[in-house]
């Protein structure tokens, strides 16, 4: 499953549109779809958002008080599971398994995982340089004795 859905916003908010509708109408979804599905799923918070394709398109981060941003943060699981598929960096995999065992499933690791991942993107952005692998491994191993 690629990450890349789309170069604009919109695109990506009407793959997640797209995914979800065919995924309720019980249509055949692509492996990606199928991916983009089941993270929606697991999020009955933002099954209305992704259910209007207006509202979805429309919707800005921030325009209610500690209102998070839906589509950041199921892209940030996008993106933990395709690290994982491919074990990059390398031992996320390993870690992903330890933090399942520690607490109690696939849905609360990758919570970890983004936490550590969205910082170390962040600090990227901040800094105007390439993510740090290592960085982003070592805040996920600290968040894992929490």
């Amino acid at each position: 499953m690629s990450a890349n859905l789309g170069a604009s916003r919109d695109a990506l908010r009407k793959a997640y549109t797209e995914a979800w509708r065919k995924h309720q109408e019980r249509m055949p979804l692509s492996p990606q779809e199928a991916g983009i599905a089941d993270i929606i799923g697991l999020h009955p918070e933002y099954h209305a958002l992704i259910a209007d394709p207006d509202a979805a398109l429309a919707f800005e981060p921030g325009s209610t008080s500690g209102e998070q941003n839906p589509f950041l943060h199921m892209g940030l699981h996008l993106a933990i599971r395709d690290q994982v598929s491919i074990d990059r960096p390398a031992g996320i995999r390993a870690l992903h398994r330890e933090l399942q065992a520690r607490f109690g499933g696939v849905h609360e690791a990758e919570h970890v995982l983004m936490e550590a991942l969205a910082e170390v993107l962040w600090q990227a952005q901040r800094d105007g340089r390439a993510p740090d692998e290592q960085r982003y491994l070592t805040l996920a191993r600290e968040r894992r004795g929490r």
